[in-house]
């Protein structure tokens, strides 16, 4: 079928790219953002390392039982790690599970214990145990703790100042694209506290359908550390009906929201992120996201983390294929595809538009994808080990 025949030629093209010297960091970056994501686990456990620039070569020993004793994080882990049956395959023998519960622990006290500068919250553990599910113990390790020390970092900080921060790009995102939703959900006084759980779990929490929850990840890890809160607004905004059909009221609205459904779309709503970001990216929503305080969040630091290359970068990947799509789109739909991209009928911001020209705006916006690491403030050494 045609179907299997995609696949094969994309199974054929990782492992390609895979085996390349020096490694295609680029393709595999766009194999994971492209439909379908990685297609498998045995794919994945070769891939996220990569994405993740981790030697699997010179993986850490597993951890030890002694990190439990005399470990303030321990009893808090434990409670969190109980509750987390749902996480595990259907059917899954009890003491097959009870094992896979006991190295999750150890992982988490593992990563604490190295990095004493994070701080353990509720919700790591539905990232960890995906990682453990998908490359086992010792490879999830390495993955969770590079991953802990750069996208979740501001996440694991003492206070939740820096997961604010984050959590307020959602409205500005929401805000260029569908003003009328934007201003719903002001009136309606919702916040953005319904997407928490959202984004520090990277929708591990939320989704029952492990399929969806390692699609997701294919994609976050291919991309920038801000990726998820454009995800959470492609959700809302493909939920637009539902949400200007609820009452206009704080609690209403939250229930609304906070229910997220289990059959999206996922393909299309992470194509349509993607395009979002190169649309409208970090550095130009930075000043209504409460610009004071860019500096301090790990996408300020994702210049150190981008991988050997320009070509490499994961926002080189989305802007080229945010392209590609825009030429397919216009030979067919014409002037329809320039009403789709300025989509805010406000009048000044179309004014603004109008006055720059349609290229130019997608230029800049590009431009500033391109640019948006070295604004974005990168102290390294200042920033994520104080």
């Amino acid at each position: 079928t045609d179907f299997d025949s995609k696949k094969k030629r994309k199974v054929a093209e990782i492992y390609q790219a895979l085996n390349s010297d020096p490694i295609d960091v680029a393709t595999l970056r766009r194999m994971a953002i492209s439909e379908g994501g990685l297609l498998t686990d045995e794919i994945r456990c070769k891939v996220w390392p990569k994405l993740l620039s981790v030697n699997t070569d010179d993986l850490p020993p597993l951890p030890g039982k002694e990190l439990r004793e005399d470990n303030k994080d321990y009893q808090q882990v434990l409670l969190d790690v109980g509750r987390s049956l749902r996480r595990f395959p259907p059917g899954m023998p009890d003491e097959q599970r009870e094992g896979l519960q006991e190295e999750l622990i150890d992982i988490i006290l593992h990563v604490l214990k190295r990095n004493p500068q994070l701080h353990y919250y509720q919700g790591y553990h539905d990232i960890v145990v995906t990682f453990l599910l998908v490359v086992g113990d010792r490879l999830a390790t390495a993955l969770v703790e590079k991953l802990s020390t750069h996208h979740l970092r501001d996440f694991m900080d003492p206070t939740m100042d820096n997961t604010k921060h984050i959590l307020n790009y959602l409205m500005p995102i929401i805000d260029q694209v569908n003003p009328e939703v934007h201003d719903f959900m002001q009136s309606a006084e919702v916040g953005t506290i319904f997407a928490l759980s959202w984004l520090i779990t990277w929708f591990g929490h939320v989704l029952s359908d492990f399929r969806h929850v390692v699609r997701l990840y294919d994609f976050f890890l291919a991309c920038h550390p801000l990726m998820p809160i454009y995800f959470a607004a492609v959700i809302v905004l493909y939920r637009e009906q539902e949400v200007l059909d609820c009452e206009c009221d704080m609690a209403s609205v939250h229930h609304l929201l906070s229910q997220i459904p289990q059959d999206l779309p996922y393909e299309a709503l992470i194509s349509k992120a993607g395009d979002l970001f190169v649309q409208f990216p970090p550095s130009k929503l930075a000043r209504e996201a409460a610009q004071q305080q860019a500096e301090r969040t790990a996408a300020s630091t994702f210049k150190d983390f981008e991988l050997a290359s320009v070509q490499q970068r994961p926002d080189t990947v989305l802007r080229q294929r945010f392209r590609e799509r825009q030429r397919r789109e216009e030979r067919f739909r014409g002037e329809e595809r320039t009403k789709s991209i300025l989509t805010k009928p406000r009048t000044n911001r179309f004014v603004k538009l109008a006055v720059m020209g349609l290229t130019v705006a997608l230029g800049a916006a590009a431009l500033a994808v391109v640019k948006s690491a070295l604004e974005w403030a990168p102290k390294f050494e200042l920033q994520i080990f104080p």
